[in-house]
């Protein structure tokens, strides 16, 4: 019995095939191959069309079947991973009304922040965890407030994998972890965030049927199965967001435990059996996909925006200058640098509001570059120190709110295939690095496994995931990244 796992990413749209029996994987990719566009009309905005990502699904799938690994009518269910916090809306004939505002997007801060401060930070963090801040209930706000024409045909809003999930079955349906990461749950209530949408003058109608995480939640149609060459009566099994999708992919379930993933953005993610709430809004806390009301289970996201965005531009803009490097190659030119980068220093906050800095959009920069001193390896590796530095701030808030700080797990994919990066994170961090052979493709395809009922318990899920390496702390290097560390935030903007 095979399981389709299905990972929407702003970069790619990546496809994988689980043999349940083996808990291999029988072929995975992305697409396209070259990263997908990001439309900046504005300033701070950040847009894609949600019917590319449908285009994506569809073509890579016919890319994968045509390798011949496996029949498409062995699978028996789906499984849908997806970028966190955007924005989907379609009328009731479940077209698209605008280009979906994407996780990144920065326009709706300043009504996200009133939100807050009207409703009282008591309510707030009690009832939603969050400030609404700048996720996808103040986007909805802004389109409210700015495109009432719009704002008047909603039938439904989604997320980006609800979008997904629907064109499959032509049923629109979510979930409440799904809410959660939008502020659209009431944590307190376990519903739909109903004081937040009247203050906003909002009908609760516009919300989705909500479904579990885990189980049957609707049926591919009989079109959209003819056209991809599967058998009738495939089932969607299960949804997440894509960092709660991570850490399920890195069997990453209970309190204490923590993931990381170092794709477009950087992550770090904790689970916790508390309703756990960072007051200065550096952190967030969503419903993690295994919560039950029996056994609550939280997320607690540390987020940097510019992770591998900031990798990606380095190396457009090489490429546009006709040097065209490989990621291997920039990783190698990391290597021959000390750990330090010779005081050359980045910050990459240049892909939107960084929750960390409290929604503030501080900008990326290039700090101590001396002409004499500094070549490209110096910046390639100042660009990955700086990442993990980033995220290594919001690991002490992690930390304080009651995080593991012992062993991270991380597929060992993107970022993670840089020694360099590796290293710095374990240092930095002075956490284990347990790195697996999974992403997030897989792991929705296990998870569908386990949502048909094909696994009878997690632990029977994660049989036939592999650890690859560890890498530990180094008390020799230590203290080198520590230095490197603290002269990074003296200069912080």
């Amino acid at each position: 019995m095979l399981f389709l796992g299905i990972d929407v990413g702003s970069s790619s749209v990546k496809l994988s095939v689980l043999d349940g029996q083996t808990g291999k994987s029988l072929g995975s990719l992305a697409h396209p191959e070259s990263e997908l566009a990001i439309a900046s009309p504005t300033p701070g905005f950040a847009e894609q069309d949600p019917d590319i990502w449908w285009d994506c699904v569809r073509k890579g799938f016919a890319r994968l079947v045509a390798k011949g690994s496996f029949d498409p009518k062995h699978i028996s269910a789906i499984g849908i991973s997806y970028q966190m916090h955007g924005l989907v809306l379609v009328d009731r004939q479940q077209q698209v009304l605008r280009p979906a505002i994407i996780w990144c997007d920065s326009r709706a801060v300043p009504l996200g922040e009133a939100a807050f401060n009207a409703l009282g930070r008591d309510y707030c963090f009690s009832h939603l965890l969050n400030s609404p801040g700048n996720f996808t209930a103040a986007k909805l706000r802004w389109v409210q407030e700015n495109q009432p024409d719009i704002f008047a045909r909603i039938h439904k809003i989604m997320l980006p994998g609800d979008f997904i999930a629907m064109k499959l079955s032509g049923q629109i349906n979510t979930t409440a972890s799904g809410l959660s990461e939008g502020t659209l749950w009431d944590f307190t209530g376990q519903r739909v965030a109903i004081e937040l949408l009247q203050h906003w003058g909002m009908d609760t109608s516009l919300i989705p049927d909500v479904v579990p995480s885990f189980g049957e939640q609707s049926v591919v149609s009989s079109a959209v199965a003819a056209e991809l060459g599967l058998r009738e009566g495939v089932s969607i099994c299960y949804r997440a967001g894509d960092q709660p999708n991570n850490a399920f992919s890195l069997n990453v379930l209970q309190p204490g435990e923590v993931a990381a993933t170092a794709g477009t953005s950087g992550v770090i993610y904790g689970v916790t059996d508390q309703p756990a709430a960072d007051l200065q809004s550096r952190v967030n806390t969503f419903l993690h996909v295994t919560n039950t009301a029996e056994q609550p289970r939280n997320g607690v996201l540390v987020c940097v925006n510019g992770c591998g965005r900031l990798y990606s531009w380095l190396r457009q803009t090489l490429s546009s200058a006709g040097a065209s490097p490989s990621y291997p190659q920039l990783n190698a030119l990391a290597q021959a640098v000390p750990v330090g980068s010779e005081g050359l220093l980045f910050h990459p906050f240049g892909n939107g509001a960084e929750r960390i800095f409290q929604n503030r959009n501080p900008g990326a920069q290039l700090r101590n570059l001396d002409f004499n001193r500094h070549g490209l390896g110096h910046m390639v590796r100042a660009a990955q120190e700086g990442i993990v530095f980033s995220l290594n701030q919001g690991f002490d808030v992690l930390k304080s709110l009651g995080g593991s700080c012992e062993v991270i797990r991380a597929g060992k994919g993107n970022l993670f295939l840089s020694d360099v990066f590796a290293q710095t994170f374990a240092n930095t961090t002075q956490a284990a690095v347990e790195l697996f052979e999974t992403d997030g493709a897989e792991g929705a395809a296990r998870a569908a496994a386990l949502g048909k009922g094909y696994y009878a318990s997690a632990n029977e899920a994660f049989q036939g995931l592999t650890r690859l390496a560890v890498v530990e702390p180094q008390a020799q290097l230590s203290a080198q990244y520590q230095d490197a560390y603290r002269a990074w935030v003296d200069l912080l903007p």
